[in-house]
C-alpha cells in the first residue's frame, strides 16, 4: 500500500507540474485561441443570438486589462447609468443574485436591455476579459447560457439576454477589493478581486433550459454539455461497488447550496473518498472540475485546478438518483477542502417534455473572495 500511495503521489505531482507550466504559459504568452462559435449577448428585442468568433489575444488577461475594460464601459454611461452600476461592496449586494427570471427585484446592476449598442458590445468586453477562452466554459459558456434565454423568450413572456444585470461591487481598481458581479435566469458571475489579484472566482450558478438547441443558421448548442459529460464520466469509471459507496441516501430536486444558500456547506463530507480510487479515476475528478473551474481567466483556473489536485484525497464525489444523469432527480457533487460543485437535472419549465440542468460551484474558503462570515 506504502509503494501504491508513494505511485499515486508521484503521478499528482506530476499532474501538478502540467498545470503550474500549464499556467506560466498563458501569464507569459496568452491564450493562442479564442472562443469560436460563441453566441452574441443580445438586447432583450433579439429573436435569436448568432454565433461570433472573438479574434485571439497576443497576451494573457490580466487585472488591469479587466478593469480598463470596466473602465472602458463606464465611460460609455451618463452619471444615472453609473450609478447603478457601481455599488458598494456588500454582503447584500454580493448575494443578491438567482436562477429564477426575477429581474431587478432579486437583483443588482444595470439591465442589458437598457444599454445602447455600443454600451452593450463596452459591457460584454468586461465579461469577455475576465473569464476563460474554454469552448464551452468561460465566456463562450456565459454567451450561450443568454442565448438560451433568448430561445425560451421566443415561447414564454419574461426571458430574454437582455434581462441581465451587470454592477460593479466596489470600484474597480488593482488596489482595493472590488467584485465584478453579473447574472440574470440560469446565471450568477462573482468575480472577487484585491489589491490586482483574483481572490475569489464563486459563487458561479449556471444552468439551461432548452439543454440543446440548433439556430437558424444551422449552429448547434449545448452549452452544459460539458459539464455533464465530465460528471457523467466520472461516475461511469466507479465499479459497482463505489457507485454503492457514492450513493447518497438523500434525493435532491435543485442543488444544495443555490441561492440564498451561502455557507451552507454540509458538516460532514458524504459519499465516496477520492483517496480510495485509481491515479486514472482520480485524474476523471479533476478532469470533471475543470469546465467549472474555466470560468475564471486561464491562467487563474488553472492555478485554482492546482490547488483542487492537491486537495484530492481529501475529496468526496456522491451522487443521488440514477448515475446516467438524464431524469429528474439525477444528481452529483463533488466535495473538497476548497470545491464544491453540484450538478442535478429537473424537469423543465418551458419546455416540460424535456429535463433542464442546474449547477452551482462555490469554494468553501473564497466565495465572495471570503468577504464575508455566513
Amino acid at each position: 500500500m506504502q509503494d501504491k500511495n508513494s505511485h499515486r503521489r508521484s503521478h499528482r505531482r506530476g499532474r501538478k507540474a502540467a498545470l503550474a507550466v500549464a499556467a506560466a504559459s498563458a501569464l507569459l504568452f496568452g491564450a493562442l485561441y479564442a472562443n469560436a462559435n460563441a453566441a452574441s449577448v443580445q438586447g432583450s428585442s433579439s429573436s435569436s443570438t448568432s454565433a461570433a468568433t472573438t479574434a485571439s489575444s497576443t497576451s494573457a488577461t490580466t487585472v488591469s486589462d479587466v478593469v480598463d475594460a470596466a473602465n472602458t464601459f463606464l465611460d460609455t454611461l451618463d452619471d444615472d447609468q453609473q450609478a447603478e452600476v457601481l455599488l458598494d461592496f456588500t454582503e447584500a449586494n454580493a448575494t443578491a443574485w438567482s436562477n429564477l427570471p426575477c429581474g431587478s427585484t432579486c437583483r443588482v446592476g444595470i439591465e442589458l436591455s437598457t444599454l445602447s449598442d455600443s454600451q452593450l458590445t463596452a459591457a460584454k468586453a468586461v465579461i469577455e476579459a475576465a473569464t476563460g477562452t474554454g469552448t464551452d466554459s468561460g465566456y463562450d459558456q456565459i454567451t450561450q447560457i443568454l442565448a438560451a434565454d433568448d430561445v425560451l423568450g421566443e415561447t414564454a413572456s419574461g426571458y430574454g439576454s437582455g434581462n441581465y444585470y451587470l454592477a460593479f461591487l466596489g470600484t474597480p481598481s488593482t488596489s482595493g477589493t472590488w467584485q465584478l458581479h453579473f447574472g440574470g435566469h440560469h446565471l450568477a458571475l462573482n468575480l472577487t478581486y484585491k489589491d490586482g489579484e483574483v481572490e475569489g472566482t464563486t459563487p458561479y450558478f449556471v444552468g439551461v433550459e432548452p439543454t440543446s438547441w440548433t439556430d437558424d443558421d444551422g449552429t448547434s448548442y449545448a452549452p452544459l454539455s460539458g459539464m455533464r459529460d465530465g460528471m457523467l464520466s466520472m461516475l461511469e469509471g466507479l465499479s459497482s461497488t463505489e457507485l454503492s459507496e457514492a450513493k447518497l441516501s438523500e434525493s435532491f430536486s435543485d442543488v444544495l447550496l443555490g441561492p440564498g444558500d451561502d455557507g451552507d456547506f454540509p458538516e460532514t463530507k458524504e459519499g465516496l473518498a477520492v483517496s480510495e480510487l485509481t491515479d486514472a479515476q482520480q485524474q476523471l475528478v479533476l478532469d470533471a472540475m475543470e469546465p467549472w473551474v474555466d470560468v475564471a481567466d486561464d491562467t487563474t483556473a488553472a492555478s485554482t485546478l492546482s490547488t483542487y489536485e492537491s486537495e484530492l484525497d481529501d475529496t468526496y464525489i456522491a451522487y443521488s438518483g440514477s448515475s446516467d444523469l438524464d431524469a429528474q432527480g439525477d444528481y452529483v457533487r463533488i466535495d473538497g477542502p476548497g470545491v464544491w460543485i453540484e450538478f442535478v437535472c429537473q424537469d423543465g419549465v418551458v419546455y416540460t417534455s424535456q429535463i433542464h440542468y442546474h449547477t452551482v460551484y462555490r469554494d468553501h474558503d473564497t466565495d465572495y473572495g471570503g468577504e464575508f462570515t455566513f
